[in-house]
């Protein structure tokens, strides 16, 4: 039964939520202030979060910030509806995905579900590693290593680069990358993808040779470039 966690001060929306995904044979627990919302975070205990930007306290930002310091666990934001500097900045500090409130409860457990199949080890015959260059990558374990080094990625940027260094030296389609990896189809406003790239190129650097790593094709999608 996967763990969920809430950290909303809305106590009447988590206790609606929590019936919801109950139901649905999540397991769920809330809390309602940002620094009690880090604290379970940070235990280990869950298997993802579901976490509001607007917190007494530690607010959204900040919870997520400090937990990006120590765990990679899967979190979805819950942002305001037409914000998107909310979004944006979210997704830059290291959230999965978001969703606006007010949301409906079945898109909420799709999305949590989502989340769930990427980073639930269904490797199936994946290969032990894929090495590209300098990078290193593990599906099994679900790690990456620049140069011998390991690198902390969020559960999108892992899948990101997997998808991208399975196919390095060819130009991955933009729609293919949002299935793939955000199990959702994409849709013209939506900038989730550029700005987990735009994560991952920062996490990455330049290539040995000064050269960008991940190259945007225009009106296209990405490519990792090869030697």
């Amino acid at each position: 039964m996967p763990r969920v966690l809430i950290i909303d001060d809305d106590e009447e929306l988590c206790e609606l939520v929590e019936e919801y995904l109950s139901a649905e044979g999540f397991e769920v627990e809330a809390v309602h202030d940002g620094e009690a919302g880090l604290a379970a975070a940070s235990d280990g205990n869950f298997d993802l979060a579901i976490l509001d930007v607007m917190l007494p306290g530690l607010n959204g930002f900040d919870v997520l910030r400090q937990l990006r310091e120590r765990s990679a666990m899967p979190v979805l934001m819950l942002t305001a509806r037409g914000d998107e500097m909310e979004r944006i900045v979210g997704l830059e500090i290291g959230a999965d995905d978001y969703l606006s409130k007010p949301f409906n409860p079945r898109e909420l457990t799709a999305r949590l579900k989502a989340i769930l199949r990427r980073t639930g080890g269904e490797n199936g015959d994946a290969p032990e590693k894929i090495q590209v260059g300098d990078i290193e990558l593990s599906p099994a374990s679900r790690s990456a290593r620049l140069e011998g080094e390991e690198v902390t990625l969020t559960s999108v940027e892992f899948d990101l680069l997997h998808a991208l260094l399975a196919e390095a030296g060819s130009v991955v389609k933009k729609d293919d990358l949002s299935e793939r990896v955000l199990d959702r189809r994409l849709s013209p406003f939506d900038r989730s993808l550029d700005m987990h790239i735009s994560n991952l190129r920062k996490k990455l650097g330049p290539r040995p040779d000064g050269g960008d790593r991940i190259k945007t094709v225009r009106s296209v999608g990405y490519i990792y470039t090869v030697v």
